[in-house]
């Protein structure tokens, strides 16, 4: 077992027993490492201490988040050219839908490269064609990243090569970043997908809305269950912050990737954000 599987199989033991509240030993123990070894190695991996990640992962954590239900989401959205340190807040994402043609000739004469990366949450394969992102996805391997790809674009020429659209995988996650850069993504979906997915890019890191909020905002307030829909459809996770929507009475409602990782998202980002907050309060 590496370093990335062990903290994966962390993460996931914190997500099934965070209300025992396990010590650190038990986590450690849960990977096979002395807890000394495995705080550090926590730490370095995923930017935050077990004990904390543990604390901010909590059923409650949701409605401590929303502070009250009746905030709409262009009243926490951030605006363009916001400055600071938060990851996802300055990255200047662009949806650009994919042309009809593309869409109905099943990826026909589209080239599109890919690469696997690990992740604190996960591995992942990440897509892309000459204009942007096209997908990314959690995944156990590159062989299963590429049958979705493979199922999804059955006419298209699959490389297996990262880009310069994909080096947006180190910014997602904050791994050894230094020089931000805009972060293209070229998608199939309809209008009214597309408009769901650009609402989602206006959640903040940190902050979450509901699916009700988002219907409201795209000015279809009867619309909720149709935005589940379109959210659920999502293909480029993280990146399109679909883990940052909940149900109105504070449920987790679901995650196409599992709700134990929606949490573990959830957590990881308040506390990196906060985190970040304290440091620039000092």
């Amino acid at each position: 077992m590496n370093d990335y599987q062990r903290i994966a199989k962390a993460i996931e033991f914190i997500s099934e027993h965070f209300k025992e509240q396990p010590k650190l030993e038990a986590v450690a123990d849960a990977v096979h490492l002395s807890p000394f070894h495995f705080q550090r190695m926590f730490t370095s991996w995923a930017g935050i201490s077990p004990k904390k990640f543990q604390q901010f992962l909590s059923l409650n954590l949701s409605k401590e988040l929303m502070k009250t239900g009746d905030v709409s989401l262009s009243e926490v959205a951030y605006e363009a050219g916001l400055s600071g340190s938060s990851r996802l807040h300055d990255l200047f994402v662009t949806i650009e839908a994919m042309t009809p043609g593309a869409y109905k000739s099943k990826g026909n004469s589209l080239s599109i490269n890919y690469s696997f990366h690990d992740s604190p949450f996960g591995g992942v394969i990440i897509a892309s064609t000459d204009l942007g992102i096209c997908k990314l996805e959690f995944v156990a391997s590159i062989e299963e990243g590429r049958a979705l790809l493979e199922a999804e674009w059955p006419e298209a020429l699959l490389t297996e090569s990262a880009d310069a659209n994909q080096t947006a995988v180190d910014q997602i996650f904050g791994l050894g970043y230094s020089n931000q850069q805009p972060v293209r993504l070229n998608l199939k979906g309809t209008p009214f997908q597309v408009k769901v997915w650009e609402a989602l890019l206006r959640i903040p890191e940190g902050q979450l809305s509901t699916y009700q909020q988002i219907a409201d905002y795209i000015g279809n307030p009867k619309a909720s269950r149709a935005v589940g829909s379109a959210i659920g459809s999502n293909p480029v996770a993280v990146l399109i912050p679909c883990h940052r929507v909940i149900r109105r009475d504070g449920g987790i409602g679901g995650y196409h990737w599992g709700n134990d990782r929606k949490l573990s998202l959830i957590a990881w980002e308040k506390v990196r954000t906060m985190e970040e907050e304290e440091m620039h309060a000092a």
